[in-house]
């Protein structure tokens, strides 16, 4: 049987064939935006987020939008991403932190971005790919916990613990190809109730396949 490292060098070529434009689906223009759509994002579907942000970002523009902004106008406003109360009081609260203590800008390192209310190594893995280009871990959610456990990368369940699972066996210039991939497979073919195993491209080499 091959071991971890294969199966991940294996996993990224196919599926660079299969989803050959694969990335992140949060809209965003900046860094600000994906900040706060991946906020939005936390036990969220990205369509509704995009459905959202679409009309959110056209008022909320700049840093003191979010941070001056009214608490009960804004969780009106992401109402329908769930958990918009506490989603409103991160937002709000991170916003003005970074208007106090960064100058205005979005923090472009893991330890002042995990220090942010809302934000956890996930979503600032997430914000310094996509926003800064920097490959400082692996956005783990909940596609890439369960492919990742599915294909035999990590036997752990917690999402730090797999994180650092693929740390070690995906080259670091595949970092955030991989959490893209497998999030687009992990929607689109591997779904959480009922994986389509007999159209999975990894299904040769896949550990858990047709057993569901």
């Amino acid at each position: 049987m091959p071991d971890a490292k294969e199966t991940a060098d294996k996993t990224i070529k196919l599926l660079k064939k299969e989803y050959p434009a694969a990335k992140i689906q949060l809209l965003h223009k900046n860094p600000l935006e994906l900040m706060v759509a991946t906020i939005l994002s936390a036990q969220c579907t990205d369509k509704r987020v995009n459905i959202v942000t679409k009309e959110l970002f056209k008022k909320y523009r700049a840093i003191d939008d979010y941070a001056d902004a009214d608490r009960k106008a804004f969780e009106q406003a992401i109402r329908s991403t769930g958990f918009y109360r506490n989603k409103a009081k991160n937002i709000i609260s991170a916003c003005k932190i970074i208007r106090e203590r960064h100058n205005g800008k979005v923090p472009h390192s893991m330890e002042e971005l995990v220090q942010l209310p809302g934000i956890a190594r996930k979503t600032a893995n997430i914000i310094l790919s996509g926003a800064f280009g920097r490959l400082d871990g692996i956005a783990v959610d909940t596609h890439v916990a369960r492919l990742s456990q599915r294909l035999g990368l990590s036997k752990n369940k917690d999402p730090v613990k797999i994180e650092l699972d693929l740390m070690q066996i995906v080259p670091k210039r595949e970092w955030w190809s991989i959490s893209t991939l497998l999030i687009n497979h992990g929607r689109a073919v591997c779904t959480a109730r009922k994986p389509k195993c007999n159209d999975c491209i990894l299904s040769a080499s896949c550990p858990s396949a047709f057993r569901f």
